[in-house]
C-alpha cells in the first residue's frame, strides 16, 4: 500500500500585513484578519523531499488502521510511539482536564496528528484526538520518522514549517475565542466547514450541536439559539444533518465584524 506523497496542513486564516501604496500608515490591527476557522489549506512537500529508498523505508515502518466514529486516536499524556497521518476521514484535536476540554483544531484528510511529540524531550502526546467520522489513520513509527529528520535536511525543514503553521493556528484561535463576539465565532465555523472541509454550500454535517459548541467556545444552548436565529434571518438552512449556507455574504460580514 503506497503512502500518499502529498500532505495538506491546515491553519487559521492569518493574513499577512499588507501596506498599500498610498496608506502605509494604517494601523496593524486594521490590516490583520483573524478567523476562528480551524482550517485553511496549505500544501507541504514533506514526502516529496524523500528519496525512493526513504519512501520505501517509511512504507515499511507504517501501517493503516480504520478508526470508527468516536474512537480515540491518541490520548493526552500517553506515550507517543507513532506520528499519525489522516488518510481519510475527520478528527478533532483537543486538550482536556478533569472537568473541561478545549478543541484546538479539526483534522481533515492529509493532516498529521502528534507532531508535537517528535521531540525526544516530550515523548508523550500533548493532546488527545478523536474521530468525528469513520477514518483511516496511517501510523508512522516515531523512531523511523526521527531518523528521516536526522538524515534528510529538506524533509526536516518541511516538518519545521508544519510545526510553525500549527503554532499560528493556535495563536489565531485563542485570539478569536477571546476577542470575537459569539455570532462572529459561529459564523467563522460555518464558513470554515463550507469553504475548507466540504468545499460547497450544501453538505451533510457530521458534527453535533455539542461539537459546534466546543469549536466556537460556547455552550450548546447558546449555539442552538444562535443557529435558530441564523435560520430565521435566512442565513442558513438546516434539516437534520443536512446543512446549507443561504447567504454567504452576510455570514462573511458577521465573521469579519466579530
Amino acid at each position: 500500500m503506497e503512502i500518499k506523497l502529498t500532505c495538506i496542513i491546515f491553519s487559521y486564516d492569518l493574513e499577512l500585513i499588507i501596506f498599500g501604496e498610498t496608506s502605509k500608515s494604517k494601523q496593524v490591527e486594521n490590516n490583520m484578519q483573524f478567523s476562528a476557522c480551524t482550517i485553511n489549506v496549505k500544501h507541504c512537500k514533506c514526502f516529496e523531499k524523500l528519496t525512493d529508498a526513504e519512501k520505501q523505508f517509511l512504507e515499511e515502518h507504517s501501517v493503516e488502521i480504520l478508526y470508527k466514529k468516536g474512537e480515540v486516536i491518541c490520548k493526552q499524556g500517553g506515550f507517543a510511539s507513532h506520528i499519525m497521518l489522516v488518510v481519510s476521514g475527520l478528527a478533532k484535536v483537543y486538550i482536556e482536564s478533569p472537568s473541561n476540554s478545549l478543541v484546538l483544531k479539526i483534522i481533515p484528510d492529509g493532516n498529521f496528528i502528534g507532531m508535537a511529540s517528535v521531540s525526544e524531550e516530550r515523548p508523550t502526546y500533548q493532546y488527545s484526538a478523536v474521530t468525528y467520522i469513520d477514518s483511516i489513520i496511517r501510523q508512522i513509527d516515531l523512531k523511523a520518522f526521527n531518523q528521516l529528520l536526522d538524515q534528510n535536511p529538506g524533509f526536516a525543514r518541511e516538518v519545521i514549517e508544519i510545526l510553525t503553521t500549527n503554532s499560528l493556528q493556535i495563536y489565531g484561535r485563542f485570539f478569536c475565542l477571546t476577542q470575537k463576539q459569539a455570532y462572529g465565532r459561529l459564523a467563522d465555523i460555518i464558513l470554515c466547514l463550507s469553504d475548507r472541509i466540504f468545499k460547497e454550500s450544501e453538505f451533510n454535517l457530521p458534527l453535533s450541536r455539542k461539537d459546534l459548541a466546543e469549536l466556537s467556545g460556547m455552550s450548546q444552548e447558546t449555539v442552538i439559539r444562535m443557529l435558530n436565529k441564523f435560520i430565521s434571518e435566512g442565513l442558513i438552512q438546516m434539516e437534520r444533518k443536512r446543512f446549507k449556507v443561504l447567504d454567504y455574504t452576510r455570514l462573511k460580514q458577521i465573521s469579519d465584524k466579530g
